[in-house]
């Protein structure tokens, strides 16, 4: 049941990465992102990591989606659309895409991976240490420390990021002042 809920997961959230990319609109792009962070979270659950999950839907799926949402009410994108990309870029990146996905599909049925640890992908030791942290700290713990601790700086610097980004989109959308009065 495991196997089938992971795939499940999987498809919808490859499937709302290329609604993402493809969407009409940037509303539907939202909503499409919004499937596939929801899909994430779902496969969190499967990994039985229920913080991260919990975050995923609270933090990602829920105030940032708000967050671009209202952004793209502020600027009104969701009119006049026109297409960006011809016919043949659509059709190469699709050949690129169909390539690059039948090659790690031949990869992992056959297992002809290249990699260090025996043809597993992940690192035994690696894995260890992580539940060790689990096990001392707890999961919110063993993500908490090292964000605040190692990796503070570039919490901080995404923080502001978006900071910009919302103080940005206000200004565009923000009316000029003497070119409407002619």
């Amino acid at each position: 049941m495991t196997d089938t809920l992971f795939v499940l997961f999987a498809v919808v959230s490859v499937g709302g990465a290329v609604g993402v990319v493809t969407g009409r609109s940037p509303v539907a792009s939202l909503l499409f992102m919004v499937a596939t962070l929801a899909s994430l979270a779902g496969i969190y659950v499967l990994f039985e990591a229920h913080f991260l999950a919990a975050i995923q839907v609270l933090i990602y799926a829920g105030a940032i989606m708000v967050l671009f949402l209202f952004v793209i009410m502020l600027l009104n994108l969701g009119h006049d659309y026109r297409a960006d990309l011809k016919f043949g870029s659509w059709s190469l990146l699709s050949v690129v895409v169909v390539g690059l996905t039948a090659s790690v599909l031949v990869q992992g049925i056959t297992g002809s991976e290249a990699d260090d640890f025996g043809g597993h992908l992940a690192d035994p030791a690696a894995a260890a240490a992580i539940d060790l942290a689990v096990a001392e700290k707890g999961a919110v713990g063993a993500i908490a420390d090292p964000l605040f601790t190692d990796y503070v700086v570039a919490f901080e610097v995404i923080g502001l990021l978006l900071l910009v980004a919302i103080v940005a989109a206000v200004v565009l959308a923000k009316p000029r002042g003497g070119s409407e009065g002619a």
